[in-house]
């Protein structure tokens, strides 16, 4: 197949077309080469459906009787004419491949799993093993199957891998719900759900490839680390130049350098902050004073002051984006004097019209009734004008919100402003309201619990006519305004009617792993039922140090004789020398090492970083993937999965934020194999 794109590029050179067709049939055969080209390697396929002959059992198989098809992550075949040799995961009839069953074959005889090597790129030799499930007499292995459970528990070193050969039958059918259909998934730890997003994206462009294509798709994560852990995912799957980012970036009209105070950056995300801005904006909007002249020639058209209040009224009420509400003005006023003008002396074609239009009394009266603005200036001016402020806010926000947004020291003007992350937010606001920004055909969320109503709101304009894909988990929400309920997210998202489907059942963390953490899950505001486990298999260690420092002290008479300070900061050391022993025995194991802990503080990652250097153990950053060891703060935590978790002190973690036991139970469930928790003090769980 690669052979023969690179050969349409050559051959498709000599076609007989017109310039521009034949650079965009080019383009066209240079971007699919390059696409097989770049594909991962990997075994070419992952299982097979023998369907029933003709006879007993042969009508459910419909077309597929007697037919025998692989499956695989994306179509092969040795010519675009012949039948596939190998079928794609997303076609209608690799669907059989997750859904049947013994109690309802859907016309498949046999289903057989192929079980390969790690790292094989589909060598024969790699074939490590295979299972049939002889599903028309009735025997299936359901969970029991080896080759799955072997897929699931594989060590995970570097990025994400997809799932296509284990996807579940709950997974399956919210991976291929319609287009149009905005779905909402709440998913425990280890349930798949970033997984289930990434190929709903690639389902939906193999399945509805113009309609995506011509609006876009668009995969937004919580940061960049997060992102670049998913990117090798849809590539795999054979799709390649998704887009995907995040909230910030698609919203960045200016470099952030400034910061907020946590109350600011409260009021700011605050969903009522959207019709102060647009009280904000709409104040520049004034009534005309004066008649209007507009000259033409030697003669003068006139517009009287009741006509000219009229127009600005009529376009307010109608509520247009603010450069529409500008530019319909203008026209209106054309509109008068092209029928003053035709009553005198007949029709104006388009080229008086537009003199007109240019004319610059026209444009003297449109700039002082609705003058021409950017969001930076009204956002400016809001923060650093008490009585603009005052005025866009009452009745919205107290006197002390109002404080809190205010610039303690405003700069000359709004060229000169140090933005916030928070007010890039409020500027995509105001630029909606100004004119509304190109959307997606379907955009999909993850962690979209962590989202603002602001925010979200910002994702709706860009899905004002495509559909939502959302993943997350409201016990893991961890921003100061993160939603304890979906309904009112999805309202913000603009889609309160999207399907809400729990995923409860985890594939990945261990349920000893799952159970600790649930006991976090009574202490959080959220309705969230508690997650379970298929897996039997892992191992939890609790690690409790400074038990013989205890007893030295009550023996020896220490106690009370350092301070504060002192005692923390070695109990810091402690904990984070027994953190580097539980590192040390994780490498005896297989499989990557994540050391999670405060991002501040005495046994934060900074001195675990520097304790496993000093024992000569090397430890990579988050954005490394494929590192044995990796060392990360907690709020970076969130979507990242390692075999062995070594957490350190927890309840240092939980006491660094207002949402501090959320980001505690992000921690805990990091872990698909191992997980060792470091502690010298209390658990919060």
């Amino acid at each position: 197949m690669i052979e023969g794109a690179q050969e349409q590029v050559v051959t498709g050179e000599d076609v007989s077309a017109s310039g521009a067709d034949a650079e965009v049939l080019g383009y066209r055969f240079r971007s699919h080469a390059k696409e097989l080209r770049e594909l991962p390697p990997g075994p070419l396929f992952f299982g097979r459906l023998d369907f029933a002959p003709e006879g007993p059992g042969g009508e459910e198989a419909g077309e597929h009787r007697g037919q025998s098809y692989h499956i695989g992550r994306l179509r092969i075949t040795e010519h675009p004419a012949a039948p596939p040799l190998v079928v794609d995961w997303r076609a209608p009839v690799s669907r059989a491949f997750y859904q049947a069953g013994p109690r309802d074959p859907q016309g498949v005889t046999v289903r057989r799993r192929f079980g390969w090597a790690p790292g094989s790129e589909g060598d024969s030799a790699d074939l490590s093993g295979l299972e049939d499930e002889h599903l028309g007499a009735g025997e299936g292995l359901g969970t029991g199957s080896a080759i799955l459970a072997g897929e699931i528990e594989r060590p995970r070193v570097g990025p994400m891998r997809d799932i296509a050969a284990t996807i579940q039958p709950e997974q399956d059918d919210l991976v291929r719900r319609e287009l149009t259909a905005s779905i909402c998934v709440q998913g425990a730890p280890g349930t798949g759900k970033t997984a289930v997003g990434l190929h709903r994206a690639a389902y939906l462009l193999y399945t509805y490839p113009q309609r995506i294509r011509r609006g876009g798709l668009l995969i937004l994560g919580p940061n960049r680390t997060f992102l670049s852990y998913i990117a090798e995912v849809l590539p795999t799957l054979g799709e390649s130049g998704v887009r995907q980012s995040t909230v910030l970036d698609e919203i960045a009209r200016q470099p952030v350098r400034g910061r907020d105070e946590e109350a600011a950056a409260v009021v700011k995300h605050d969903a009522r902050m959207a019709e102060v801005l647009r009280r904000a904006l709409y104040a520049r909007v004034v009534p005309p004073v004066d008649s209007l002249a507009v000259p033409d020639g030697s003669y003068r058209w006139r517009l009287s002051l009741a006509e000219l209040e009229q127009i600005v009224e009529g376009v307010r009420e109608e509520a247009p984006p603010y450069a529409i509400g500008r530019e319909r003005v203008r026209t209106r006023a054309v509109r008068i004097i092209r029928e003053q003008a035709e009553r005198r002396s007949g029709v104006r074609n388009n080229a008086w019209l537009q003199k007109i239009g240019r004319a610059r009394p026209l444009t003297a009266f449109v700039d002082a009734v609705w003058p021409r603005t950017t969001p930076e200036e009204v956002v400016a001016e809001l923060f650093m004008d008490d009585e603009v402020l005052a005025s866009a806010a009452e009745g919205i926000l107290t006197a002390g919100e109002q404080r809190a947004l205010l610039w303690a020291k405003p700069p000359r003007s709004h060229k000169s402003a140090k933005w916030s992350a928070a007010d890039l937010v409020l500027l995509d606001e105001v630029a909606g309201l100004i004119e509304h920004p190109a959307g997606y055909g379907h955009i999909v969320i993850d962690e979209a619990q962590d989202l603002s109503p602001m925010e979200a709101r910002a994702i709706a304009r860009r899905a004002g006519f495509g559909s939502l894909t959302v993943l997350g988990d409201l016990a893991q929400g961890t921003t100061p305004w993160a939603a304890r309920t979906w309904p009112g997210l999805l309202a913000h998202l603009g889609k309160p009617d999207a399907v809400l489907a729990p995923l409860t059942t985890g594939f990945r963390v261990p349920a000893a792993i799952v159970a600790l953490a649930n006991r976090l899950l009574a202490a959080l505001d959220v309705d969230v039922p508690p997650a379970q486990s298929l897996r039997r298999d892992g191992e939890l260690r609790i690690w409790e140090v400074g038990e013989e420092r205890e007893e030295r002290e009550r023996y020896g008479g220490r106690k009370g004789r350092e301070g504060q300070k002192g005692r923390e900061g070695r109990e810091g050391r402690e904990v984070v020398g027994a953190a580097v022993s539980a590192v040390r025995e994780a490498l005896g194991r297989e499989g990557s090492i994540g050391v999670i802990a405060a991002d501040e503080g005495p046994s934060g990652v900074v001195a675990v970083r520097a304790a496993l250097a000093a024992a000569k153990i090397v430890a990579a950053g988050p954005d490394e993937l494929g590192a044995r060891v990796t060392v990360l703060p907690a709020s970076l935590a969130k979507g990242l999965e390692y075999d062995h978790v070594v957490a350190v002190e927890p309840a240092a973690v939980a006491e660094a934020e207002s949402r501090g036991l959320e980001r505690l139970y992000v921690v805990l469930t990091r872990a698909v194999s191992r997980l060792d928790v470091v502690h010298s003090r209390p658990l919060p769980f």
